[in-house]
């Protein structure tokens, strides 16, 4: 099954997508442990009137979806992106160990009694500390390939792998939840929200720009570098954005998987390859599902609530298995 949105009539997908986010964000300003109805949140966005109603929606609901939402857009981004360079369907944001490196830190930085943005700095130090391991050993004395990219990426995430079950084996019981949530995704202290749509805009103009030349790299490195395209560059510029964009939502959100991996096959199986509108709508569709799975998460047990990463990790099973029964939509 495949629905035709693609070049020919690409305002159908950003409208329903368009559609979809606002239908979400809705959605999640007027669900949880206490309802809010449509008419109450339509009289609270236009008044100034202090309320504890107010106060829920615009300090704490309203922050959380937003950050949703650009966390959902960087990984789904990311992920696209990854897919071209790896030239692997099954490449997600976190194959490379970017992810590893972030949660390390973070749980060094929880350790050691930090909160709040420094945590989150942390985590994004060791994100970055991830990405030049990687970038550096990759090149190597021979010659950058995706499959010695792959390779090295997948051997430090087994290494970060095992520092972090030694930090957690020898952790002490009252900082171990807080490892855990972190390490499954959770929403609830999402801060710099702002930073957030700054690395996604960046990400977007970077990209954007090169998107005929990531058309042609996906029909192999030969055929781009006859076309003119200057591949190394090419791939450089996108392992360094996509480790960004991974960096910059593992930092907001910590691990979430699945949305990074499903959404540009999504996409895909709408019937759009082409990177000027894959790239847009993968971002756009990943920040409405990261919503959608928030929502859920905050909901389903109300008033606990879930990782959000369990809730992404529920519907991404299903939504993968069934795009690898209709061959992974089309393979980048």
């Amino acid at each position: 099954m495949c629905f035709d949105l693609s070049m020919k009539q690409p305002i159908y997908l950003f409208i329903l997508l368009l559609i979809i986010f606002m239908g979400g964000m809705v959605l999640s300003l007027t669900s949880g442990s206490i309802n809010v109805t449509l008419s109450d949140l339509l009289i609270m966005l236009s008044s100034n009137e202090e309320s504890l109603q107010h106060q829920l929606v615009l300090e704490l609901r309203l922050p959380r979806a937003l950050g949703a939402f650009v966390t959902g857009a960087m990984l789904a981004l990311a992920g696209a992106l990854m897919q071209v360079l790896l030239r692997n369907p099954l490449a997600d944001p976190y194959v490379l160990g970017v992810s590893g490196g972030a949660a390390v830190a973070a749980m060094l930085a929880i350790l050691a009694g930090l909160s709040g943005l420094l945590i989150s700095g942390s985590a994004f130090l060791g994100a970055m500390l991830a990405m030049l391991l990687v970038f550096g050993l990759a090149r190597g004395h021979g010659s950058w390939t995706p499959h010695r990219l792959l390779l090295t990426g997948i051997v430090l995430a087994s290494g970060w792998g095992a520092v972090i079950n030694f930090i957690m084996a020898t952790s002490p019981d009252q900082v171990l939840r807080s490892m855990v949530f972190w390490m499954m995704g959770d929403l609830g202290y999402v801060q710099s929200v702002g930073s957030g749509y700054v690395f996604l805009l960046v990400g977007l103009l970077v990209c954007l720009p090169m998107a005929r030349s990531l058309n042609i790299l996906t029909q192999g490195e030969l055929q781009a570098g006859a076309l003119g395209v200057n591949v190394n560059k090419v791939r450089i510029t996108i392992y360094i954005v996509a480790s960004l964009l991974t960096a910059g939502a593992v930092t907001m959100a910590g691990s979430i998987g699945f949305v990074g991996l499903v959404v540009p096959h999504l996409v895909r199986l709408m019937g759009v390859t082409d990177h000027r509108l894959l790239l847009p709508a993968s971002a756009l569709l990943g920040g409405c599902l990261l919503i959608l799975a928030d929502t859920a998460a905050r909901t389903i047990i109300a008033p606990q609530q879930l990782p959000v990463g369990v809730i992404s990790a529920t519907l991404g099973v299903p939504l993968f298995l069934y795009l690898l029964y209709h061959g992974l939509g089309r393979r980048p």
